[in-house]
């Protein structure tokens, strides 16, 4: 085992178990840390949640002692605290919380909101539904329910009609003619496209269910035979193969590319995945400035009641979980105090971001906040991992403001992602006839002392999902 790796692993086993929570609580995003909170909040009854118990009185002459006594509710999030301070945190502390989504129900919890969620149709049972509803013989109506079964998510029947009719029973009597009557009737249920065996056939099955015109006559034509001119825009063949001004083409063009061509994309189960900001940005008196997110943060105490019952039993076993609540707490509360002091040197270094847009990032790495905080590197990629912020220009995870740079001719630094905004920004204005190449783009940006090479250009330009200029060009 090499030296550096034994000392890590000796410094790692060293950790007391308050720092190990410490810096477990520091790696989890706030959805996750509410689980984890979930878990501590059934295993602990000396834990729990501000908002579900009032602070019961004490009995009549009974003086609950000092070691036991809880601090005074704090109505506002952590604030101006330094990270790693152990003296002075409350066992308690507040925000306006719990996680994304929740809503106040009455107190016998009938009015559970959390878990009600939209009952998704999907494509099949939609497809069956159609099909119980059409007049076509019992046999028709179990062969295109059993090509229902066979189409992908998009609404595609992938597996060759030819295959599928060999697969069939001999004692069924199926062949490819009543499969292909099948296959009709598929294709005639809605979404339109549905049951295409390619991309071709579904946007020419949506082009055919449209009111014949000029220009869906000459959007069929294009699609059945010069689909592959088409995507490479190779414009000047396609007048000449069809025969069409540019004015036609151009309406065909626009009408094809609003067809769908993943029809059953559109019931697809997927799980939507919702995002908690963890400190909000606002511009206050002309400063900018961050704070904790109320609804991103927990609201949790000692159980006074049971803090009073170990103040008469010591050596009562919950004294260990007395001690395991507190360390909870405290950590829970120093993660969103470190959170918060990384996401203010943020704006502090980015108030031209928050001012004019990405055009105005400026190169940001971790070792700067690292030093300006006095933490290590190490637990500001924790921070700034799965941790968000919300500003008037959108909610950005905090490792968007870090990012890779380029030197400048003045002998300053241009960040990434300014550049990529730029790119957008010139792409987005460039005319559609003669868009711009990656070395046309290149030159730009050198003229105003940027200097790009065109593969970086093009590396940009392909994680902004912006096509190559040949695709870009139109009529």
């Amino acid at each position: 085992m090499k030296p550096s790796l034994t000392l890590k692993l000796t410094q790692h086993l060293a950790l007391t178990p308050q720092l190990q929570q410490s810096i477990r609580l520091l790696q989890l995003s706030t959805v996750e840390l509410e689980h984890e909170l979930e878990k501590f909040l059934q295993e602990n009854p000396l834990l729990e949640r501000a908002e579900e118990y009032a602070q019961p009185a004490a009995p009549p002459g009974d003086h609950a002692d000092s070691d036991f006594q809880e601090s005074e509710p704090s109505t506002e999030p952590p604030s101006g605290s330094t990270a790693g301070d152990d003296d002075g945190w409350p066992d308690e502390y507040f925000g306006n919380g719990g996680s994304a989504g929740s809503f106040d129900g009455d107190e016998d919890g009938d009015n559970d909101y959390q878990d009600v969620q939209a009952a998704t149709v999907s494509l099949r049972d939609h497809l069956l539904w159609q099909l119980a509803l059409t007049s076509i013989s019992e046999r028709d109506r179990v062969l295109v329910g059993y090509l229902i079964d066979l189409l992908d998510d998009d609404g595609y029947l992938s597996q060759p009609l030819e295959e599928i009719a060999q697969a069939m029973p001999d004692e069924l009597d199926v062949g490819l003619e009543d499969l292909q009557i099948a296959l009709r009737y598929l294709q005639n249920l809605d979404p339109t496209g549905v049951g295409a065996r390619s991309a071709q056939e579904c946007l020419a099955l949506q082009l055919m269910a449209m009111p014949p015109t000029s220009t869906s006559s000459l959007a069929q034509e294009i699609v059945l035979q010069y689909l592959d001119l088409l995507a490479s825009h190779d414009f000047a063949r396609l007048k000449k193969q069809t025969g069409a001004d540019d004015e036609a083409l151009r309406a065909a063009h626009v009408l094809i590319c609003s067809l769908n061509p993943r029809p059953g994309a559109a019931y697809a189960n997927t799980e939507t995945r919702y995002i908690v900001p963890d400190v909000v940005v606002r511009k206050i008196r002309g400063q900018w400035s961050a704070s904790v997110n109320a609804d991103a943060f927990p609201r949790l105490r000692i159980n006074s009641l049971y803090a009073q019952i170990l103040s008469r039993q010591r050596g009562s076993g919950l004294s260990v979980q007395l001690q395991e609540a507190r360390w909870l707490i405290r950590n829970v509360q120093q993660r969103f105090d470190t959170i918060l002091r990384v996401a203010q040197a943020i704006v502090e270094r980015q108030r031209q971001f928050l001012e004019h847009g990405e055009v105005a990032m400026r190169p940001l790495v971790l070792r700067e906040i690292a030093e300006t905080l006095g933490l290590h590197e190490s637990t500001i990629s924790r921070v700034t991992t799965q941790k968000y912020m919300a500003t008037p220009r959108g909610i950005f995870e905090l490792k968007y403001f870090f990012g890779s740079h380029v030197a400048t001719e003045a002998g300053g630094a241009c960040s990434a992602t300014a550049i990529r905004a730029l790119i957008k920004q010139m792409i987005g204005t460039e005319e559609p006839t003669k868009p711009l190449s990656d070395g046309q783009i290149s030159e730009v940006l050198g003229q105003q002392g940027i200097v790009v090479a065109r593969r970086t250009i093009a590396k940009y330009r392909e994680s902004l999902n912006i096509p190559p200029v040949s695709l870009r060009k139109s009529i």
